[in-house]
């Protein structure tokens, strides 16, 4: 997977591995109420090692089913988890597409991180998984995120009216696309 590993990026990306499930947790608690700003409400369960192990499991099928491909942000220097990059509700067929959500650890903001962590899953999702569509959203309010898709080219393509339920209330987003053709 050349895509994940650009010896030239200050992060590189992989999938999630069982031993990564200790650095999983300790970033959701760390970034416990950054995170819940922009995602929603997640049960006390979530917070355990067990659960982490369990959604590395859960990957791991999903990924072989090619239904999801989640992915761990690290820094090349350090091999620090800092965040999650993830393909999901992939759709072969006529539509070859997937969705792109991802989280970096708020002590990492504003670094280009997560920048270069889509550039390098938009490679892989185009190059390897043989997409032909990326999707996203982000709440208009999230300016860090929405400069992120800006900057890997996504396109917006409008508002989707209370999208998703956040903290109790429907949030709208923006969506945006990118396409196999505009890289």
């Amino acid at each position: 997977m050349t895509a994940m590993n650009d010896k030239s990026s200050p992060v590189y990306i992989r999938f999630f591995e069982p031993a990564d499930a200790e650095a999983l947790l300790a970033l959701h608690v760390r970034n416990r109420e950054f995170f819940q700003t922009y995602n929603p409400a997640r049960d006390e369960a979530f917070y355990t090692l067990e659960t982490q192990l369990a959604n590395i499991g859960n990957g791991k099928d999903e990924r072989s089913q090619d239904k999801r491909y989640p992915f761990g942000i690290f820094l090349r220097e350090t091999d620090e988890l800092v965040g999650e990059i993830s393909l999901f509700e992939v759709k072969r067929g006529p539509l070859q597409k997937c969705m792109l959500g991802y989280s970096l650890d708020q002590a990492h903001n504003g670094k280009g991180y997560a920048s270069e962590a889509v550039r390098l899953v938009v490679e892989f999702a185009f190059k390897e998984a043989g997409l032909h569509r990326i999707e996203a959203g982000a709440m208009p309010r999230n300016k860090g995120s929405l400069r992120v898709l800006e900057k890997a080219g996504f396109r917006p393509e409008g508002l989707a009216r209370k999208n998703v339920k956040i903290n109790g209330v429907w949030e709208d987003h923006q969506m945006f696309s990118l396409l196999d053709e505009d890289v």
